[in-house]
């Protein structure tokens, strides 16, 4: 998967995850986790993330991601990395967006639709009480938008929700992701892109178990 940071594209993930560690260890990780409403532990010198309803642990100042039961996978650690050396601090805005309304998103909006807004249509269309089960099991809370919909907190600061209309004789079924207003202030746009496909592969993996 191809990973952007800073306006800067590098296909190889490894190089990017070296890009986003060396960005850490220059700020300041009090700071940091204040800004990502996260917590900060003295003692281990790292900081504490909620991300997808689990809990990550990232050193300082190595950058090093780690969870005490399995390996983190590389867009994770990116991910993550990402969201503490971008977190501004801003409050949530409880206002949605969609991807285009992100800044410069309408130069990623068809990378973001393949990834995110296609699968989501695809796996959930026909069965979109299996999308609110699945984004409850990634601590998610049901919405009052479209035939289903879920707000999951994909981190403290950063809330994506996810929408499905049914399909009938006449229309097919169709789908949205939105995002907070304060979006731009925890990750860069093209993230947002990774992030929304991620999630979704996700919420498709959970269902797949439940069946």
């Amino acid at each position: 998967m191809e990973t952007v940071f800073k306006n800067k594209t590098y296909m190889n993930r490894d190089v990017t995850l070296d890009i986003a560690k060396k960005e850490f260890s220059y700020l300041d990780p009090k700071t940091m986790a204040f800004r990502a409403g996260v917590k900060f532990s003295e003692n281990e010198v790292e900081i504490i993330v909620p991300f997808l309803n689990e809990e990550y642990r990232v050193r300082f100042p190595s950058g090093e991601v780690y969870h005490e039961c399995k390996e983190v996978p590389l867009d994770y650690q990116i991910l993550i990395l990402h969201y503490l050396s971008s977190a501004e601090g801003v409050p949530l805005k409880h206002q949605w967006i969609s991807f285009k309304e992100l800044p410069s998103g309408q130069i990623y909006i068809n990378p973001f639709y393949n990834r995110a807004v296609r699968p989501l249509v695809k796996f959930f269309g026909q069965k979109p009480e299996a999308l609110i089960k699945a984004g409850m099991a990634l601590g998610g809370k049901e919405m009052d938008m479209g035939d289903a919909s879920i707000q999951i907190p994909v981190f403290p600061m950063v809330n994506v929700a996810y929408i499905i209309w049914e399909g009938d004789d006449e229309f097919p079924a169709s789908g949205n992701v939105l995002f907070d207003a304060s979006a731009p202030n925890y990750l860069p746009t093209e993230d947002y892109a990774v992030l929304g496909g991620m999630i979704v592969f996700e919420l498709k993996k959970i269902a797949d178990q439940k069946d």
